[in-house]
């Protein structure tokens, strides 16, 4: 069963594994992310988990029982009790509602563990895969905007951070 977990230094072989397995199929519908971020894949993760110790991102990574990556979602720009939201899936496990349940329970970790009222995500208008993510996942489409020189809308999606009881 696959677990969402925080990113931490060893996850490096797997996450570096994930991004060089799955960089063309990234890259055909978000910009790549170029060769300078492969040579400096060990500086960048540090730099990410430092960034991550501030409390102004959270980064998580959706691991198999075999310790491998299968998605990556993050929250960036944490402030104010909101982030947004932001997540990839290697190709071999999408369609399969990994990514739908990965961000749900995210959800629920950015109200209960993090503080946060409320979530902001983008997609391309041409990503429908990442638009059914977030509508499955009570987000409310908003405003046409762009994304990476592409047409895209922005989504948000308010969190309880009640206990479960008062809800």
């Amino acid at each position: 069963m696959p677990t969402l977990e925080l990113l931490r230094a060893d996850h490096a072989e797997a996450l570096l594994t994930f991004e060089r397995e799955n960089r063309a199929f990234f890259a055909a519908v978000i910009p790549d992310r170029g060769d300078d971020f492969f040579a400096r894949f060990d500086e960048i993760l540090a730099e990410r988990i430092a960034e991550q110790d501030t409390g102004a991102c959270r980064f998580h990574l959706l691991v198999d029982d075999e310790g491998a990556v299968l998605g990556r979602f993050n929250l960036v720009d944490i402030a104010d009790g909101e982030a947004e939201l932001g997540y990839r899936m290697a190709e071999h496990a999408t369609g399969r509602g990994l990514a739908t349940a990965a961000v749900a329970e995210l959800c629920v970790r950015a109200a209960t563990e993090y503080g946060l009222t409320r979530l902001r995500a983008r997609t391309t208008l041409a990503n429908a895969a990442s638009r059914t993510v977030l509508t499955r996942n009570a987000f409310t489409p908003g405003a046409e905007t762009e994304l990476n020189g592409k047409p895209a809308r922005t989504y948000t999606r308010l969190l309880d951070v009640r206990p479960p009881a008062e809800r």
